[in-house]
């Protein structure tokens, strides 16, 4: 440590404070870490570049995962898509393919995230409705249609196992019904057990030891025939969107993908067979520098437990690589233009903190489903960031600075620490089965909400800088979906094999509990041409249904 100037940032601070330029408010960052109001080299005095930074593409992958970073591999572009039908949706990501996105990220609404029929009673309100309505094989078929599959990867925000193994069962399906081997398929399916029990929770949930046992049968299905896909992507973005802090996000994150990783090499997979597939999703929130220090911390940790925890010994085990998508929970109704701007900050903290692939929300996500006009400028964008602002000239351009270091250092001992707390309570299965993780998010969201409504934290047009008079905003709506879907669904129960879908789903039921890897069930099922419904239907009824202890 250099005295002199630790003795020369005591003086500047006492003249700071007797010159009254020294705001007395107490400064924190959105996770609660204090934030000095100057950072030397003493707040980072024990930081060693080899140990601590290192090169990019090089252990312990604080600056990068890959040598030149966007030099040699520019972040894929991967704008959300999702609404209404599938012939719908099928021409808004012609759209954005056709206006220079580089991936597909496909969102589906909520009864099929939750396992349910457009048909059935209790999902009429929501059909089409933040997401596009799949029924069947035939739905994923045309959601697809003229796009090529072989050559761009798709992202199936599936969310719920219980879900996600119909989802992704039928997207392979339409993959080799194309001649596509599942090998040469790229992309990534959500599939994070946590997104079904604790977060966008179902009126009807499956316990969450089956969710996670369909989840890991998922990523075992995928590791013997899909080397090139990402069979689960822990989705740090929603329990961020639920409440929680950019640490708590973090350890939420790497405690889960932990008890896969056990639960994997339980079965008798080497960790160096399937880690490399391990994918992880993240929020840019608003509070810049930490988010940009958060993701440089995740990749250091990543990094150490998998070679020290898990003695993995393929380099690429070693690399967290993760998705961002900027956050929905900070966009406002009002003033809804605004949200251009906060999108674009937060896609360029992703960027510096070197995400492998991003999403901009819209400006008015927080009232619709986007125009066309909303996702072409939020996809112009991240193109802007890309192409004109010089950004990916260099790998991790704010490496160095003593204040995104100290930050980086203090989230990754928080992380450390957060999690280790989970261990000793058995683990995010376990504490997710008590209720404790529920806990924890809803308290973390409450906090947040104090601190708007006491104004302790600014939200422009929220609690502060309002305007009288909004002008009004295009509103987009989506009609007859519903209707569309149930036509659809009578024609294909009036004209399947009934006896062999009914024989392929009783063949599912039988083996609920037999222990054994239940997608290639599922698979053979959706080529029956069985429903979303009737699958997820025998989940609920041979595993049962939870419900969230309150605490």
């Amino acid at each position: 440590m250099d005295i002199s100037i630790e003795e020369e940032k005591e003086k500047w601070l006492r003249e700071c404070y007797e010159q009254g330029i020294e705001n007395s408010e107490d400064h924190r960052s959105l996770s609660g870490i204090p934030i000095a109001p100057l950072y030397t080299p003493v707040d980072i005095g024990d930081l060693d570049y080899s140990r601590d930074l290192g090169f990019p593409g090089k252990e312990p992958y604080t600056r990068g995962v890959y040598p030149t970073m966007y030099r040699g591999r520019p972040w894929t572009i991967r704008q959300l898509a999702g609404f209404g039908t599938p012939e719908e949706i099928n021409e808004r990501i012609r759209l954005l393919l056709k206006q220079g996105a580089t991936g597909v990220n496909l969102v589906f609404d909520y009864p099929t995230l939750r396992g349910y029929n457009s048909d059935e009673p209790i999902a009429e309100a929501d059909v089409g409705s933040g997401g596009v309505a799949i029924d069947s094989v035939h739905d994923m078929e045309a959601v697809f249609s003229s796009i090529p599959i072989d050559k761009v990867s798709v992202s199936l925000v599936t969310c719920n196992p219980s879900a996600a193994i119909s989802l992704l069962a039928m997207y392979f399906a339409v993959a080799e019904k194309r001649g596509i081997s599942l090998a040469n398929l790229s992309g990534t399916t959500q599939n994070d057990f946590l997104m079904e029990t604790a977060i966008t929770n179902a009126p009807e949930v499956i316990p969450p030891r089956y969710s996670f046992k369909l989840s890991c049968d998922i990523v075992e299905f995928c590791t013997k025939h899909a080397s090139k896909w990402n069979p689960v992507s822990y989705t740090g973005y929603n329990y961020r969107e639920a409440g929680v802090t950019a640490v708590q996000e973090v350890a939420f994150v790497m405690s889960n993908a932990i008890a896969y990783i056990e639960e994997m090499v339980r079965r008798g997979w080497d960790v160096d067979s399937f880690a490399p597939r391990l994918s992880f999703f993240f929020s840019a929130h608003n509070d810049f520098f930490e988010e940009t220090a958060k993701y440089r911390a995740a990749r250091r940790l990543w990094c150490k437990i998998m070679k020290e925890r898990f003695r993995a010994q393929n380099p690429r085990s070693y690399t967290l690589r993760f998705h961002v998508q900027t956050a929905g929970a900070s966009l406002t109704a009002q003033q809804p233009l605004n949200n251009i701007v906060r999108a674009a900050y937060q896609a360029l903290a992703a960027v510096l903190g070197g995400a492998q692939s991003v999403h901009v929300d819209a400006y008015d996500e927080a009232l619709c489903i986007p125009t066309e006009q909303a996702a072409l400028v939020a996809l112009r964008t991240q193109q802007i960031l890309q192409y004109e602002t010089n950004v990916a000239s260099t790998a991790d351009p704010l490496g160095g600075s003593y204040y995104v270091e100290y930050l980086t250092n203090e989230i990754e001992h928080r992380v450390s620490e957060y999690a280790a707390k989970i261990e000793t309570m058995g683990g995010i299965v376990s504490v997710t089965e008590k209720g404790w993780l529920h806990k924890e998010i809803s308290n973390s969201a409450l906090e947040y909400q104090q601190a708007l409504e006491r104004g302790r934290l600014k939200m422009v047009g929220v609690n502060c800088l309002r305007v009288d008079d909004e002008p009004p905003t295009d509103i987009f709506r989506v009609s007859g979906t519903l209707e569309k879907q149930r036509a659809k669904l009578k024609r294909l129960r009036d004209e399947r094999d009934e006896a062999q879908t009914t024989a392929r789903l009783t063949e599912l039921n039988e083996k609920c509990h037999s222990g054994e890897n239940l997608m290639p069930l599922v698979y053979d099922a959706v080529n029956a041409d069985a429903t979303i419904g009737e699958i997820a239907d025998i989940f609920r009824q041979e595993f049962g249904v939870w419900r969230m202890p309150l605490m």
